[in-house]
């Protein structure tokens, strides 16, 4: 059985099938190889496998966040941090990590934040002679927060999967968060000096004013909900809910940029990218499944405790293993495929497994902006009219930077832990 299901997950992969599909069809090939297995197991885990509670925060995020994307927040968010830093050298590249940062705070998914905030930095970049591989370049690096910083659909996939606290990984994807956001900017900032940019005038503190006052209902919102879900005021699915009509009142009635006729549409985008998620999630449970079922976690322990029982070693080999994943699969199917299979070890390794989500999390997300692969990528070559490979070189910096704010968080847990800790 276990054959069969990793040689037709090889094949399927490989001819091109999506991911769901990958992982429901190679299932229900492993299962049909045993004769003496009911069929019927197959609709009841797959059914199963959706049926939390905790999981009904994902499409209400993501409708938020579509909500909030259409509703004209990108825009006022960047009107905002150019108002702050368009003004220093490579300023403009600075607004644009700064924004993909509070954009993530209000989506809580890396490819909507690339799409909402590269339609709109990538032309005022290029109209200040920046090269149009580097505003590129930094938008596909930076859109990664969406995943990090919370909320998190990668997070609550994680949480889901290796049965851990979604409000406690919120809270510890917040600091890592900031400091990833803060060493992509400093590259961005080196980086863009070395451009012939020309500065945005230095914005006076009444038009500072003016723009924070434009923004202020899209800076709640990521207020609002991190803090309702931090101070134990309501859970991560509550908050999902709120931001869900945060975000239609807003758009509606103060904002006026989203029309009722605009709303079809919405749901339409907002029920496709979930029933994305959640087919991924359902077909992922017969395929953890049947990997319990045959022992796989176990004889994967066995291999790693065999390679070092150093949970140092473990967490090195987990990050090269991880990056190469991220590479050649989406990050919310390697999400939920891997979890289950890893956290066990890590717990044995006395690792803490909301530290652990952390660092599955950024390691995944720097998938993201790596090919073949990397979802923002193809987002950011659509927007801003470039090709992956003029990119690369700009790419690669960002990924160094990237790589070294990976090793900080794996090796320096309170990073991610302090304010879990604090907050108990």
């Amino acid at each position: 059985m276990t054959a069969v299901l990793f040689i037709s997950m090889v094949i399927l992969l490989f001819a091109g099938v999506p991911i769901a599909f990958v992982l429901g069809g190679s299932s229900v090939l492993a299962l049909a190889a045993d004769s003496g297995t009911n069929m019927s197991i197959v609709i009841q885990r797959m059914f199963s496998g959706t049926g939390s509670f905790t999981l009904l925060a994902i499409p209400f995020f993501v409708l938020a966040g579509n909500l909030m994307s259409s509703g004209g927040i990108s825009r006022r968010l960047v009107n905002l941090c150019n108002s702050f830093l368009g003004h220093i050298p490579g300023g403009l590249a600075m607004v644009a990590v700064a924004t993909c940062a509070f954009f993530a705070a209000i989506s809580g998914s890396s490819a909507a934040t690339a799409a909402a905030v590269g339609a709109i930095i990538v032309p005022e970049m290029l109209k200040h002679k920046y090269d149009r591989n580097f505003a590129a370049g930094t938008i596909a690096s930076s859109a990664e927060l969406g995943v990090i910083i919370p909320p998190s659909i990668g997070l609550i996939q994680y949480g889901v999967a290796a049965e851990q606290s979604i409000g406690d990984l919120f809270k510890a994807g917040f600091l890592p968060g900031l400091f990833i956001c803060g060493t992509i900017m400093a590259m961005a900032h080196h980086l863009a000096k070395k451009q012939g940019f020309v500065p945005v005038e230095k914005a006076s503190w009444a038009e500072r004013g003016k723009a924070f006052k434009d923004a202020i209902l899209a800076i709640l919102m990521p207020v609002i909900i991190l803090g309702g879900i931090y101070s134990g005021f309501f859970t991560p699915t509550e908050a999902a809910v709120v931001s869900v009509f945060y975000g239609l009142v807003v758009g509606v009635f103060v904002y006026r940029e989203i029309k009722l006729k605009d709303l079809k549409k919405i749901f339409y985008e907002s029920v496709l990218t979930m029933a994305t998620v959640l087919l991924i999630m359902s077909a992922s449970t017969i395929f953890g499944w049947i990997l319990a079922k045959q022992q796989i976690p176990q004889a994967l322990a066995k291999a790693f405790l065999g390679i070092s029982d150093s949970k140092y070693v473990f967490l090195l080999l987990i990050n090269v293993m991880l990056l190469v994943v991220g590479m050649v699969c989406e990050a919310g199917a390697a999400m939920v495929i891997l979890a289950p299979l890893l956290a066990p070890i890590a717990q044995t390794l006395g690792i803490d497994l909301i530290h652990f989500g952390i660092i599955m999390m950024t390691n995944l997300a720097i998938g993201m902006m790596t090919p073949p692969v990397g979802v923002n990528l193809y987002v950011v070559c659509d927007s801003a009219n470039v090709k992956i490979e003029g990119m690369m070189k700009y790419l690669m910096r960002y990924f160094a930077v990237l790589i070294a704010d990976l090793l900080i968080i794996t090796y320096f847990p309170p990073l991610s832990l302090l304010i879990p800790t604090l907050l108990k």
